[in-house]
């Protein structure tokens, strides 16, 4: 049994590929048969001691069933250690119960994913209330990357004038995001206040001294699902005089109809990282990937 191998879940082979390439390590699909009654036959070919599953969690209810029968057939197969590369990582959002009744999600996602991997890595998880990934997964071994970086490349490449360009976070959630991509590029940055009045209704301000006028605008954000935040930032800013508006987003789940009212309001691009496969995609996160995985590899025996 080798060392290390990536098994790629259905509809990940491409990325699984990248990582695969940028790790120097063997890759393979894990095979999945749906039958007529909706069930799954879950086939994975072999197991190295130390197994990564490559599988991205957006529209999880089709994934986690297929996901969990994967990680027990790679038990099975010897796998001594498994380590999910989730680049988007699902029901993080929900920390709390707001009516009686309700489940919390994230707790209740956070239990399950903790039985089936020792290792949990994945790129800007969507928190709220919660500070870190270890709360969720108190008893797993968790990496959080951020994709700063690879934004700022990206505004790096498509802006001649990085300098008197302006990063634009659309909520007091994306601050972290903004400044830090500010910070990559020396550029100045702008926080937006946004009131939320439902799942599709937000408003968005500016504070007083802020200047878009004749900017270049880059709006960054960890998500967009439904675009309004993007869409009412860009009406906001196109409003107060920007040149051009641009957005990156590190995890991109909106439709076409989303996407288009984004454009509506005022978007002329919107690039994405390919932790959730989207015509957007225009940043691979193989890389990041790769590099945190490699140290939690060298790391392995010390765990």
């Amino acid at each position: 049994m080798t060392g290390l191998l990536i098994a790629a879940m259905p509809g990940e082979n491409a990325p699984a590929t990248r990582l695969a390439a940028a790790m120097n390590t063997p890759m393979q699909e894990v095979a999945v048969h749906r039958f007529p009654d909706g069930e799954s036959r879950v086939r994975a070919i072999s197991a190295a001691k130390t197994t990564i599953i490559y599988c991205s969690l957006d529209r999880p209810n089709e994934k986690l069933v297929e996901l969990a029968l994967a990680a027990s057939a790679l038990r099975d197969l010897g796998a001594e250690r498994l380590v999910l590369a989730a680049p988007y990582l699902c029901y993080m959002r929900q920390d709390a119960a707001f009516e009686k009744g309700e489940a919390v999600s994230q707790r209740t996602i956070g239990r399950m994913l903790s039985n089936w991997f020792d290792c949990i890595v994945t790129i800007e998880p969507h928190l709220h209330r919660v500070r870190s990934l270890h709360e969720v997964f108190p008893n797993t071994e968790t990496t959080a990357i951020s994709a700063a970086p690879l934004l700022g490349q990206l505004i790096k490449k498509i802006c001649s004038d990085v300098a008197s360009a302006l990063i634009v976070g659309p909520d007091l959630e994306s601050q972290k995001w903004a400044k830090a991509v500010a910070f990559e590029l020396g550029a100045s940055c702008v926080v937006l206040k946004k009131t939320r009045k439902g799942d599709k209704s937000v408003s968005v301000s500016l504070s007083d001294n802020a200047i878009v006028a004749g900017k270049r605008v880059y709006l960054v954000d960890d998500v967009a699902s439904t675009g309004e935040t993007l869409a009412a930032a860009a009406l906001l800013i196109k409003s107060n005089g920007a040149q051009r508006i641009e957005a990156l987003i590190v995890h991109a789940l909106f439709d076409e109809t989303a996407d288009r009212h984004m454009h509506k309001a005022g978007l002329s691009h919107l690039w994405s990282t390919d932790s959730v496969r989207h015509p957007t995609n225009a940043i691979e996160v193989a890389p990041l990937l790769a590099d945190a995985l490699s140290k939690e590899q060298l790391n392995e025996h010390t765990h």
